[in-house]
């Protein structure tokens, strides 16, 4: 991905010898601000967004996939970067008038909303100021960011420079002149500046070992956050301190309960004088497994004690560099390849791994932790993973087993905690469909005996159980889940010669059914999370031939799609800040498509391809495309909740979704001229004849540009009339070459993608 960054932000890092080129297109102060996109035309005014106008991303520095974030911290909602309150609808709410920072912290969540577990811990603060001030915040000035490296300068005259390993972070300094300069470690610290947003250690214990070397362990939610420390200057002191008072002599501070209301601050400090433009580098290495395991992290990554932060951040580069280059686009805007190359960025952020760190089991091999939630992530990131990254895609599920081993379930999110599972509200079962894909694909060399074993028992837990005994569950969209988890299940048994499993899974799976109204073609009545019942009724199902059927074939299907999506309505308002009762109230009963600003319905726009109508899935996603992500920090919609929005985005613009659990890709109008998947198999190829350039509401268009339609398609050299491809013709290689215009064509209204009843028809032929 070629072409200049656009953002302010961004200019001044562009002249830095580190960045190659495929990063420069990379903005990750993208998501960071409430949502400000140009004014919708068309279609896409006419829908309505009920969550939090926010991305909710932070711009620090990251490794793909890595254990380690680090960042401005202002305390503010949730990342703990930025300036925004708590919010859980509409325009967020502002906690300071700028940008500021008390500190540098660890450990950030991606894009996600309201988890309680917002990590930020172990702060850094360089200071030029007595102790007393620490936790005073700084405006912050001349912020500038790119995979892999953050900078910013505080309001004392210290700039900061921060990069990150996979197990280490490496903070760079320049200070100016004082006989006192200060760089502190606050262990204490942890959360956020909200309400009920504090988090507490436990337990912990910190030790200055002198030579500049320390360390510390901090006991939070359950899981022992190891801390290992190393400054190298001259002339400089060490010492402890709590309660913001200087521990003389100490060399080791134990805490052995500790409560909210008797929780002082505590850490270590490193202070001696500076000249003018004198940088500090502090070295810091994690681990979950204790100070040992720690020091010898940042001892892999950074060395013997010599300056190591050109070399981490060049080596984080270089990794970030080759990730992005697993996806390459040809042609579209600058614009457009800016939100592009951001998207896949922020795409492999989460989860984290931290591979021979779990806690909570000794033996050695992946540890994944940051899932939050397979909610946000199973349908499009998991999917992508599985596609590029395909080592970690099988590292996560085979860490998703152990956990299932130790606390007996599949969690629905994950986090550095004690304790998997905090999200059952928001669904039932959905690892199971990242597995039955990996099985289907080939990925990872798993035990499948074994990971059955655990499909199979995690699908009785919570809603499980009145699933089984009553073929319907409440929320009724446990029922979809639940009945798609089975069929995922039953493919593993099948494809393992278990035959009478796989049928008895096979014989619940139908039961999908009993979920909706034969009189409406809609979900039943029930409670519905963060959503209605006509968001969460158009999923693509594992029977979506039987789907169309119940809501009284293609034509009825396709009229109460068009009503979702808006076709025809008017223009409607977003919410502003604190909406009312009355006007979210307002906007649910429109029973509209939620505009990729929330979850539920991000694969709806496919749902047209079962119905023979792949063209209204085109206008659909274009006006997406177009409308719903731009430049500059309020260029989401909403929550990337760890990179499955952006994940959606880059499907999008390949003319590619997935059918998570499936094993199965549906084809539409790609975005950009051509574009190339590495892929196991070598390179997955989608080309196009007659492509035009597509502008977006960021270029500054006032229209939405006409929609371009798929005329024909041929994968390999061989004509293509249905518009689905098995995920192995992806993951394999190949060439997927399309003819667009700027009409509908008949290409795709006869070659339905599979269902379930396909399979029993021709079953039922057979006999």
């Amino acid at each position: 991905m070629a072409g200049a960054c656009s953002s302010r932000r961004n200019r001044g890092t562009r002249s830095s010898p580190y960045i190659p080129t495929i990063l420069s297109d990379v903005d990750p102060f993208i998501g960071t601000a409430a949502t400000r996109l140009p004014p919708p035309s068309g279609l896409a005014a006419s829908w309505w967004w009920p969550k939090p106008q926010v991305g909710n991303t932070h711009p620090g520095a990251t490794s793909p996939l890595g254990m380690v974030s680090a960042c401005a911290y202002s305390g503010a909602y949730p990342t703990g970067y930025g300036r925004y309150g708590k919010n859980t609808e509409g325009v967020p709410e502002e906690m300071f008038p700028g940008l500021q920072a008390s500190g540098f912290t660890h450990f950030q969540q991606s894009g996600t909303g309201a988890i309680r577990k917002y990590y930020n811990y172990v702060r850094v603060t360089p200071m030029v100021a007595p102790l007393d001030e620490l936790g005073e915040a700084w405006p912050l000035h001349d912020e500038a960011a790119v995979p892999g490296y953050y900078a910013a300068t505080l309001d004392t005259g210290v700039r900061c420079e921060i990069t990150v390993g996979e197990k280490v972070a490496v903070h760079r300094y320049t200070f100016p002149e004082s006989r006192s300069a200060r760089v502190v470690v606050d262990l204490s610290c942890g959360g956020l500046a909200i309400e009920h947003g504090r988090t507490v250690p436990l337990r912990a214990q910190v030790e200055s070992m002198g030579h500049g070397h320390a360390q510390g362990t901090i006991v939070v939610e359950g899981v022992p956050l190891s801390v290992h420390v190393e400054l190298q200057s001259r002339h400089w002191r060490q010492m402890l301190w709590y309660d913001r008072r200087l521990v003389e002599g100490g060399t080791r501070l134990d805490f052995d309960s500790i409560r909210q209301t008797t929780l002082r601050p505590f850490g270590l400090l490193f202070m001696g004088p500076t000249r003018a433009g004198q940088t500090i580098e502090v070295r810091l290495g994690f681990s979950l497994r204790g100070c040992d395991q720690a020091r010898d992290n940042l001892a892999r990554e950074c060395g013997d004690g010599e300056p190591c932060f050109d070399v981490v951040r060049a080596r984080t580069e270089a990794r970030w560099a080759d990730h992005l280059d697993r996806v390459q686009v040809d042609g579209g805007t600058p614009a457009r390849r800016q939100v592009m190359a951001t998207a896949l960025y922020h795409s492999l952020v989460k989860p984290c791994f931290g591979d021979d760190e779990s806690p909570f089991w000794p033996t050695s091999g992946p540890f994944a932790f940051d899932v939050c939630t397979m909610w946000d992530i199973y349908k499009t990131q998991l999917p992508l993973l599985a596609a590029i990254a395909s080592d970690r895609a099988a590292d996560l599920l085979e860490s998703l087993i152990r956990v299932c081993e130790e606390e007996g379930n599949f969690p629905i999110g994950y986090r550095m905690a004690r304790g998997a599972d905090r999200f059952f509200r928001q669904a039932s079962a959905l690892a199971h469909t990242a597995l039955a894909d990996a099985h289907a694909l080939g990925i990872g060399d798993l035990d499948w005996s074994w990971a059955l074993v655990h499909m199979e028992a995690d699908l009785r837990r919570l809603y499980g159980e009145d699933f089984f005994e009553h073929g319907i569950v409440h929320p009724i969209t446990h029922t979809l889940d639940l009945a798609y988890a089975h069929h995922c299940t039953a493919q593993v048994a099948r494809s393992l010669g278990d035959k009478r499993l796989a049928d008895d899974l096979d014989a619940r799976s139908r039961q999908w059914v009993n979920a909706f109204d034969p009189a409406t073609g809609l979900l039943r009545d029930s409670e519905f999370y963060e959503g209605g019942k006509w968001n969460y009724s158009f999923r693509l199902l594992h029977d979506m031939r039987a789907r169309v059927a119940l809501a009284g074939g293609d034509a009825s299907f396709v009229a109460v799609l068009d009503d979702f999506f808006g076709f025809g309505a008017p223009p409607v308002t977003q919410p502003g800040r604190r909406p009312a009762p009355l006007e979210m109230g307002a906007g649910y009963a429109l029973n509209r498509f939620e505009g990729l600003n929330n979850e539920p319905d991000m694969e709806a726009p496919w749902a047209y391809h079962y119905a023979g109508r792949p063209d209204r899935t085109a206008e659909i996603v274009h006006a997406a495309l177009t409308w719903q992500f731009g430049t500059g920090p309020g260029g989401l919609p909403g929550n990337d909740d760890s990179g499955g929005l952006s994940s959606w985005y880059v499907w999008a613009s390949l003319g590619l979704f997935p059918v998570a659990g499936q094993s199965r890709f549906l084809v539409n109008a790609p975005a950009f001229e051509r574009a190339a998947l590495r892929v196991d198999g070598g390179e997955f190829v989608v080309e196009t004849r007659g492509h035009r350039e597509q502008p977006t509401g960021a270029d500054g268009v006032e229209r939405t540009p006409p929609t371009q339609y798929v005329q024909s398609a041929t994968l390999n050299g061989r004509p293509l009339e249905a518009t689905h491809l098995a995920a192995t013709d992806v993951h394999r290689g190949g060439v997927l070459a399309l003819e667009l215009g700027p009409e509908p064509s008949p290409w795709g209204r006869a070659g339905r993608p599979p269902s379930l009843s396909d399979i029993r028809a021709v079953s039922d032929v057979r006999r």
